[in-house]
């Protein structure tokens, strides 16, 4: 057994030491054997879960996904510290420097008023110190690690702060059927699907944009429906004797459409 000192109430430090412990020779086999590539997708399921819990209202859960979160982040800075690069600490001292420096308003002596004056600020700083000069650089930088719909939507955000932008949302939707007529043509053809096929996507994450909405949670939105809606459709075929996959699509679709009048 490991030298610990065990305690009602843990704080940083101790979640420090037990990761360190956990990396040692006398720690977890397995948490020894990590790398930073071991370990990525572990970082985003920890950053969707702990959101689930938020849009759950959970803040139970919230607490605790908050917490497996920030393992995530004592881990990385953990391995990094081990082979003499960057410490949790380092990590700690570069975002209180960065939160300093993006926010003159409150740390400096620059007058800033609204939330709105504030992003602009914000983003100024950030395309100063990432050494962005030109729009199409700080597209380029937009994390490609996002889902896609998201980095659609940040990259198009980007464009419209130069103008690049329908004046308002009945551009984009005429846009959206332009690059629909496209996807036909490219179909009937037999070449370019995908390609015309994303274009439809982006065109569609455009329009969401334009109408102040969120691309990801309007699809999530749809696929909860999904769910719903097809559940209710196996409950549906198992009054009448059925499994659904036993029904025509004709037939399926009429429990659909059923389905869907009954959430009305």
């Amino acid at each position: 057994m490991v030298n610990f000192q065990y305690k009602d109430h843990y704080d940083i430090n101790d979640y420090r030491t037990i990761m360190a412990l956990l990396r040692s020779d006398e720690g977890c086999p397995w948490d020894r054997v990590q790398t930073h590539g071991s370990i990525r997708r572990a970082l985003l399921e920890e950053a969707y879960e702990t959101v689930t819990a938020i849009d759950a209202g959970d803040m139970d859960n919230l607490r605790e996904e908050l917490g497996d979160l920030l393992m995530q982040v004592l881990f990385h800075a953990r391995m990094e510290e081990e082979k003499g690069g960057f410490s949790f600490d380092d990590v700690c001292d570069e975002a209180c420097k960065k939160l300093i420096r993006r926010h003159p308003h409150v740390f400096g002596n620059m007058d800033l008023e609204t939330p709105e004056e504030v992003l602009v600020t914000w983003d100024e700083v950030k395309r100063q110190e990432k050494d962005q000069k030109s729009t199409a650089q700080a597209m380029d930088q937009v994390a490609r690690a996002l889902p896609a719909l998201w980095r659609a939507e940040k990259i198009q955000k980007k464009a419209a702060k130069d103008g690049f932008d329908w004046p308002d949302w009945r551009g984009a939707r005429d846009k959206l059927t332009e690059e629909l007529g496209e996807l036909d043509e490219a179909i009937d053809a037999g070449e370019r699907v995908e390609e015309e096929l994303g274009d439809v996507l982006a065109a569609a994450v455009n329009l969401a944009r334009l109408l102040k909405i969120d691309p990801e949670q309007a699809l999530n939105g749809s696929s909860d429906r999904f769910v719903r809606r097809y559940t209710r459709m196996e409950q549906l075929a198992a009054e009448d004797g059925q499994a659904l996959s036993e029904l025509d699509l004709d037939g399926q679709e009429a429990l659909w459409q059923r389905a869907k009048r009954e959430e009305a």
